[in-house]
């Protein structure tokens, strides 16, 4: 893969409370200001937090994830969150996505969105690529492209993977799953912050990259068509 982090990374959710230099904490948010977003006309923010007291359990820094409510917020989180967890990896950080919002002062007159708690790893930071627990490209895809693979290895909410791709003619059709009734808002959430993060992935491993909705798009029941990477 173009982007090798893709195929070893893992979430981490356990860290050591040694606080990162200040030239590293400027790199990262040189970073911050540099991601791609999928949707640039959609205004959101990035905070870096410190947790001045981190506990045993919790990570010594966050970043805070806001952005205005439009469509298409979601996925251009989960697509700028994911650019910033797979750089976190590549400089020996560990990360993961947070839905409840930590105790932490905001200075965002955004909404909060998701968060990503990071840090120096307590516990391994890479993994086989066997150890990744994803459904078979035959559940959650036809066709044939070979991005399709880093969109399978991305991480989802509760790992449920409620995705489905179609690839024909160079494009990759992306849809998710309908939410149940029970879980509707929070499941419309979730999903489509997933589908940012694997959007996320195919871009990373995409000489070019560029994605909207198309009039021309085949259905797939049971999903909802999200897009088109073209």
């Amino acid at each position: 893969m173009k982007n090798e982090y893709i195929a070893k990374r893992k979430s981490v959710r356990r860290f050591e409370s040694t606080p990162l230099s200040s030239e590293l904490l400027a790199e990262i948010r040189n970073k911050i200001d540099s991601v791609k977003p999928l949707f640039p006309d959609i205004a959101y923010s990035i905070e870096l937090i410190e947790e001045k007291k981190p506990s045993s359990k919790s990570a010594p820094y966050c970043l805070f994830f806001n952005s205005e409510e439009k469509e298409g917020a979601y996925e251009n989180i989960g697509f700028i969150g994911q650019q910033l967890s797979l750089y976190l990896t590549s400089i020996g950080l560990g990360s993961y996505f947070k839905v409840r919002k930590p105790d932490l002062s905001s200075n965002s007159n955004l909404p909060y969105v998701i968060c990503m708690p990071f840090g120096k790893p307590a516990e391994p930071l890479f993994r086989e690529l066997s150890e990744f627990d994803r459904k078979e490209l035959s559940e959650i895809s036809e066709g044939s492209d070979i991005r399709i693979e880093a969109a399978r290895l991305a991480p989802s909410a509760l790992n449920e993977q409620n995705w489905y791709f179609i690839a024909e003619g160079g494009c990759i059709h992306c849809y998710r799953k309908k939410p149940n009734v029970v879980m509707g808002f929070i499941q419309n959430k979730l999903n489509c912050i997933d589908m940012g993060i694997a959007l996320c992935h195919i871009y990373e491993e995409s000489e070019t990259f560029s994605y909207k909705k198309l009039d021309t798009a085949p259905e797939k029941k049971g999903y909802i068509y999200m897009g088109t990477v073209i």
